[in-house]
């Protein structure tokens, strides 16, 4: 943004595009937290049962870090 256009952002909502920026991703890295250990905790609780083996506990939980590496990448 220029700084104009900054300087109205922040007049009109009280904060900074960043502190914003900042607050939208920290928000979206914890929801995908919360994503990888809701499939984590899913799959382990299919290998309780029996229902799946533990190369697809692993392999869910690699899948599912991996998404969250790349988020990390792109909201840094």
């Amino acid at each position: 943004m220029t700084p104009a256009q900054d300087a109205a952002f922040q007049a009109g909502s009280g904060v900074t595009s960043a502190t914003l920026l900042t607050a939208i991703a920290s928000v979206v890295i914890v929801l995908a937290f919360v994503w990888v250990i809701w499939v984590t905790l899913g799959t382990f609780r299919a290998w309780q049962d029996g229902q799946v083996g533990i190369f697809d506990v692993m392999w869910s939980a690699l899948r599912a870090s991996i998404v969250l590496m790349v988020l990390g990448f792109y909201l840094r």
